[in-house]
């Protein structure tokens, strides 16, 4: 178990009777936890500053990627993080109050997040808490098998609560448009020099777990243990094209076919400004985390997204009502193991 899987579990029961010293007495944790969600190509992009009575959420845009010019990825991540940060306010059985963008003047300043009032757990979010050392992002073969019973509806209430949209996409011509449309981004990303040094930037051998501790640079990308081995990976019936990780390096460990998603949506929001891609990040990582409860991962899509032209066809060719931000595949898996984090020391100011 690593240092971050470890801070959470001891502390996901945890209770402080100093309501203003709450955030500033589980500092550790807090990153900690923070530091489990998802981002593009792992790349982490956040920083945070904890006070005695608040903790100040700031991208770090070193960590953007090139295809990445406007920030909504890198947004959209820490919006991830700033959920995490909110849900493990939760845990400690506080409501968090959250100011988005709180200064005009300070760009990179995306939240500020204070305890509130008292507030115990409800039972979706001990699962959630309790999800949040083993949810990964999964690019190898699915495990036969439907989804659990309600827990699509579920996952669309969840980004609903955060001001998002999650439209499912059922097979017939709305795959087979989306399908297409995600293919060609994907040989379009495979051939751009910029994209190929980015991935070689993001994507790296696996660390040595024999070793005392993994550096820092092991704790950033996606590891071979999260990639597909071998490449181009056989086409699947009801599987998006994955953008090529691997590069004939032949780094990927994962293993090729299994059974086809369970399910294909896009996450969606009404507008398409900095607070939606925060919003967005935010119900990313908790219908996530709601997902990982049953034991049901994601695929996720932000190639199809990168360029704007397929960007703006995915919107229309679907007929969806608001602006994609990522598209997904849902289903059963066993086979990957969430990949390391940096911790909370080399992430606050």
């Amino acid at each position: 178990m690593s240092q971050l899987d470890s801070a959470i579990s001891q502390h996901s029961a945890g209770r402080d009777p100093g309501f203003a010293q709450v955030l500033a007495g589980h500092t550790h944790f807090l990153i900690a936890s923070a530091a489990r969600a998802p981002s593009v190509h792992n790349s982490q992009p956040w920083r945070f500053v904890v006070h005695a009575d608040s903790v100040e959420l700031w991208c770090d845009p070193r960590r953007r990627t090139w295809s990445d010019a406007s920030g909504r990825e890198m947004l959209i991540s820490c919006g991830a993080a700033l959920f995490g940060v909110r849900l493990a306010i939760r845990s400690l059985g506080y409501q968090p109050e959250v100011t988005l963008l709180p200064d005009p003047a300070r760009l990179r300043l995306l939240a500020s997040v204070r305890a509130g009032r008292a507030m115990p757990l409800n039972v979706l979010e001990s699962q959630m808490v309790a999800a949040v050392p083993h949810r990964h992002t999964h690019r190898g073969p699915f495990e036969p098998g439907p989804l659990p019973r309600g827990l699509l509806a579920g996952m669309q209430n969840d980004a609903l609560m955060e001001g998002a949209e999650l439209a499912l996409v059922g097979p017939g011509l709305g795959y087979e448009r989306l399908a297409a449309l995600t293919a060609a981004a994907t040989r379009r990303g495979d051939l751009d020099p910029r994209s190929r040094a980015t991935i070689r930037r993001w994507t790296r051998v696996a660390a040595d777990r024999r070793r005392p501790g993994i550096a820092e640079a092991e704790r950033d990308g996606i590891p071979a243990a999260a990639l597909v081995a071998g490449w181009p990976v056989p086409g699947q019936p009801g599987r998006l094209q994955q953008r090529d990780f691997d590069l004939g390096r032949h780094l990927g460990l994962l293993p090729t076919g299994g059974a086809p998603p369970a399910a294909t949506a896009v996450l969606l929001t009404r507008d398409d400004r900095r607070e939606d891609w925060l919003r967005a990040g935010q119900a990313l990582y908790r219908l996530l985390l709601h997902a990982a409860s049953d034991w049901v991962f994601a695929s996720l899509y932000t190639q199809p997204v990168e360029d704007p032209v397929i960007r703006y066809l995915i919107g229309t060719q679907l007929g969806l009502h608001g602006y994609p931000q990522l598209v997904l595949q849902l289903g059963r898996a066993t086979s990957a193991a969430a990949t390391a984090r940096r911790g909370p020391s080399e992430l606050t100011d």
